[in-house]
């Protein structure tokens, strides 16, 4: 997950040192919703995916209350350096728990790893010069590809008489999320159809708090937050966040119908900023029916998701007691 997010981080950055920071800060939000709308909305299509519990006990409530700790600093309508301390701080007492945890893996799990990648370290010294190079390699290419991104997304966003944050929320957030779409993708075709799920909410978290965290810690006057971010934007990350959690609980997958209504979702998103960013006569309408008529009928469904596999859980443990 830390990985897939190196592209946010570099653009996130870039724009940061560029005195840009409404195109750092769409870019986080954007991928961050892009991660769990657009990309586990894809993967899940192609396969239901497989939640692990610990995503539901433990990752989802740290993205949740991420998230949440974003919007309370940006009440004040700026994210100033304290705050990305803390943000980065908070990431760092992660990455701690998640090496403790690894830490704890049963043997034979860590023999079946070194197993697979044992061929690796019999190569010698040929071997790790390869990878140290192509580490070089790659992170050269990510900030010459980070400037050129924000270069780019500056001039469309000039040239089609858009915000930096639009941008941000929309084109950049899409591209930088391609290593997390590419991820999940080829584990869903080898059959890992956990690791989509865990990257998609290894990356928010990332984003979240290492990611913004590094912006607000080095822009020059901070990450300004829009009353637009603060009333539409961020709300909106929060809701999908807390939206994970019954969708992840009944029957610890992610269904096909369930990667549909995440698509949906997304495409909804997408139309709602471009109507809004145009000031389309049709956004009033658009709204009232999202708001009236889909996400009633939409939590309506979870509500009964939740219910009925609550209820079958409730019903599978006397019998399972009784089989004892």
């Amino acid at each position: 997950a830390f990985g897939t997010s190196a592209p946010e981080l570099a653009v996130s950055l870039q724009s940061a040192f560029n005195g840009q920071a409404d195109l750092a800060l769409g870019n986080v939000i954007g991928s961050n919703i892009a991660n769990i709308l657009l990309i586990l909305g894809i993967a899940a299509v192609a396969a239901p995916l497989i939640v692990h519990s610990q995503l539901v006990r433990f990752d989802v409530p740290l993205m949740i209350g991420s998230s949440l700790l974003v919007y309370l600093m940006g009440l004040d309508g700026r994210l100033n350096r304290w705050d990305g301390l803390i943000l980065f701080f908070g990431v760092l007492l992660y990455t701690g728990w998640l090496i403790r945890q690894s830490r704890r893996e049963e043997k034979s799990v860590q023999e079946e790893y070194a197993e697979a990648y044992k061929d690796g370290s019999e190569n010698g010294w040929y071997a790790s010069l390869l990878n140290l190079a192509l580490v070089a390699g790659g992170l050269f290419m990510l900030v010459v590809g980070a400037r050129w991104l924000v270069d780019s997304a500056v001039t469309m966003a000039r040239w089609w008489g858009l915000s930096e944050l639009i941008i941000g929320l929309t084109i950049v957030a899409v591209g930088t999320s391609l290593p997390e779409i590419a991820t999940s993708i080829i584990a869903v075709m080898r059959g890992e159809r956990d690791i989509a799920v865990g990257n998609a909410i290894g990356s928010n978290i990332f984003n979240l708090l290492s990611v913004l965290g590094l912006a607000a810690l080095f822009a020059p006057n901070g990450i300004t937050v829009s009353p637009a971010v603060l009333g539409f934007d961020l709300p909106v990350v929060i809701a999908i966040a807390i939206a994970c959690l019954p969708i992840f609980y009944t029957g610890n997958l992610v269904a096909r119908w369930e990667g549909v209504l995440f698509l949906v979702y997304y495409v909804a998103y997408l139309i709602y900023l471009f109507f809004n960013a145009t000031g389309h006569d049709t956004l009033p309408l658009f709204s009232a029916v999202m708001a009236l008529f889909v996400t009633p009928l939409t939590l309506l469904g979870l509500s009964f998701t939740v219910w009925r596999e609550a209820r079958s859980r409730r019903l599978a443990t006397p019998l399972s007691s009784n089989e004892r």
